[in-house]
């Protein structure tokens, strides 16, 4: 089975048209023939702040759903793993949508790729990263990149948020991942210098690519202009958030 991913830059998208992209793609792994060559995509993205709660939502009350709204930020609870996390300017977001049965069918072999791909990248900027045993890659006592996953009969989707040069302030305002007394950091607060999502980007590819020993190609022009339509399509809610949203 083929290891070529295409890479689809979005630049900067709302969470819930990125939803729509995500379940696109995804629901075409799952609904086609596994023995068939499928199309694995690697989404790159960046968002607008916002607030998102995986299935672990315990601690956070319609209370608190309001009280972030209010400090100019969406809200959504999601069916990824992991508790409450922030998403924003500055942060590089990456979806990949892969079918493991073309690399390690094993979750356990995916989240430790998915790290091991940001603590490689890391590395590009002189930065000690690492894991721990807490999901994630940290520096120290403070997370410079949060993993929020979902894989269904093998086909994953969320992904990753990576802080290149994010405003940490917004992370005040909650527990983030639910671990109490740790922090929070990015690239630029640890080079001391502003590095954009732009600069990340290509570091980001060629660590993806090594670790995952995979081929990168860019998804083709040709495919966008549909892809993209179907995403500002408002009738077409991403059903995990409309599922979420019934069950409150």
């Amino acid at each position: 089975m083929s290891r070529i991913v295409q890479y689809l830059e979005t630049g900067r998208l709302d969470y819930l048209k990125a939803l729509r992209l995500q379940q696109y793609f995804a629901k075409k792994a799952v609904t086609e023939d596994a023995t068939k060559d499928f199309r694995n995509v690697l989404i790159l993205t960046e968002h607008e702040p916002v607030y998102t709660v995986g299935i672990r939502s315990a601690g956070c009350s319609p209370q608190d759903e309001v009280r972030l709204q209010q400090l100019g930020a969406e809200f959504h609870r999601t069916n990824r793993g992991g508790l409450i996390t922030f998403h924003g300017p500055g942060q590089l977001i990456a979806y990949p949508i892969l079918n493991l049965r073309n690399f390690q069918p094993s979750v356990r072999w995916y989240v430790s790729k998915i790290e091991e791909t940001i603590v490689d990248l890391c590395r590009k900027y002189n930065i000690n990263a690492g894991r721990t045993r807490d999901m994630g890659v940290w520096v120290n006592d403070k997370k410079i990149c949060a993993l929020g996953l979902h894989i269904t009969r093998l086909i994953t989707s969320h992904g990753l948020a990576l802080n290149c040069n994010t405003d940490l302030s917004w992370f005040q305002h909650i527990v983030p991942c639910g671990l109490v007394g740790k922090g929070v950091t990015s690239i630029s607060e640890q080079v001391e210098k502003n590095v954009e999502i732009a600069d990340v980007i290509p570091h980001f590819l060629d660590s993806f690519k090594a670790t995952f020993e995979c081929d990168l190609e860019k998804f083709p022009d040709a495919g966008r202009f549909d892809l993209f339509n179907y995403i500002n399509d408002d009738e077409s809610q991403p059903n995990d958030v409309a599922k979420m949203k019934r069950k409150q």
